[in-house]
């Protein structure tokens, strides 16, 4: 008995040193994949100067220089009452509407994680000290700083100074604090330097799990209460609430997973919009990003499944032959992009290390790494591979 024990326990040992070993393999693959272009791109954002909120402001916002103001993508004025409140048109986004902050924080995610990124692969200084200038613009510089809210997010004129749903855009924060998470563990930056942003985050924290908006938008149904769950464990993880990272991971196993996916691993409330499979996609990345960030070895996300078989492991079985085969797709093309879909997505990546799936990772790296389409560009918050591989 204590031989075949110690043959199994020897067994075990060897079956887990081959499985880091290959999936470290399919790491290195990607890495490799993107290096130049990574190098390439941080290089060019060197004499990049910031721009903040406070570069351009809105004349119908109702908040202040400092304050993030964006307005509601798919509203527009109405034709028969030009002056009145804005009409909506599901999945028409209005070129005419206010951008120019959400357009910055984009802007922000793609340089501090690419000068991250770049800062990793090479070890060079100046990379991550030009990521720190752009930090310091947005969350520490008292001229120039976002207020730690979205009090005016997605507005809609003539009827809302700002909503709930406008807590989305802060999506694109997720990457901007994987980066200052990785720079202040591998001292990259000052403990100084990282204790003044992080306390940026923890305040943004604060505000979106208390204030009306954020509640309600973690309560929202569909993809939007999945991005609020990762939008705030990256944000609990980066500032290390501990409290938070749990509430995040039962809400995934208890209110996300059961109630958005169906039995056959599709997303029912993204299939009913005008965009299907943009929003699909949208949410997979979302549920993928959330075990990417909480996953442990003792609480696995990847591994989970409610008691009728609900997991991301269904949900990629039921998505992955239409981001192989997007001809195949069996409902609605979406009615403002299409052929611009798929490209990297987060759930191929982080599936494919996951659950060592080469068809994954080779399918991920044949999609195009460099988008251009802003409709694409906004609904990829998470893109930068070697942040996340290499933390």
């Amino acid at each position: 008995m204590k031989i075949n024990s110690w043959l199994i326990f020897l067994l075990t040992i060897s079956m887990s040193g081959a499985c880091n070993a290959a999936q470290q393999n399919l790491r290195n693959k990607v890495i490799e994949n993107v290096r130049q272009q990574t190098i390439q791109r941080a290089d060019s954002f060197l004499q990049i100067v910031p721009v903040t909120v406070t570069a351009s402001v809105c004349k119908r916002s109702a908040g202040g220089k400092h304050d993030f103001y964006s307005e509601g993508d798919y509203w527009w004025p109405d034709p028969e009452n030009p002056d009145g409140p804005y009409i909506r048109k599901d999945g028409q986004s209005n070129p005419d509407n206010f951008s120019d902050h959400r357009l910055a924080m984009i802007r922000l995610n793609d340089i501090v994680s690419t000068l991250t990124s770049a800062w990793l692969l090479t070890g060079k200084e100046e990379y991550a000290k030009k990521a720190i200038v752009h930090l310091n613009a947005w969350f520490v510089d008292t001229t120039t700083l976002m207020n730690p809210n979205m009090l005016y997010a997605q507005a809609i004129w003539g009827r809302f100074t700002g909503r709930g749903i406008g807590l989305i855009d802060a999506y694109h924060l997720v990457e901007v604090a994987q980066s200052v998470k990785i720079l202040s563990a591998k001292n990259g930056i000052s403990l100084d330097e990282s204790a003044k942003i992080k306390k940026w985050f923890a305040s943004f924290l604060t505000w979106m799990t208390t204030h009306p908006y954020g509640i309600e938008e973690m309560k929202a149904k569909n993809n939007h209460g999945t991005c609020w769950a990762v939008t705030a464990s990256m944000m609990a993880v980066m500032t290390e609430n501990a409290q938070m990272i749990e509430f995040c991971r039962t809400r995934f196993k208890s209110v996300l997973l059961p109630n958005q996916m169906a039995a056959n691993g599709s997303f029912p409330l993204e299939l009913e919009r005008t965009k299907p499979y943009g929003y699909s996609l949208f949410n997979l990345d979302a549920m993928a990003n959330l075990a990417q960030i909480l996953s442990t070895p003792e609480d696995n996300l990847w591994t989970y499944q409610t008691q009728d078989g609900r997991s991301l492991q269904r949900g990629m079985d039921y998505l992955f032959p239409y981001i192989q085969d997007k001809n195949s797709w069996p409902f609605a093309h979406d009615i403002f992009i299409w052929e611009e879909w798929p490209v990297r997505q987060s759930c191929l990546l982080f599936a494919g290390l996951a659950y060592q799936n080469t068809n994954y990772i080779e399918t991920y790296l044949k999609l195009p790494a460099l988008v251009i389409h802003p409709e694409v560009i906004r609904n990829l918050p998470v893109s930068h591979p070697v942040i996340w591989l290499m933390n």
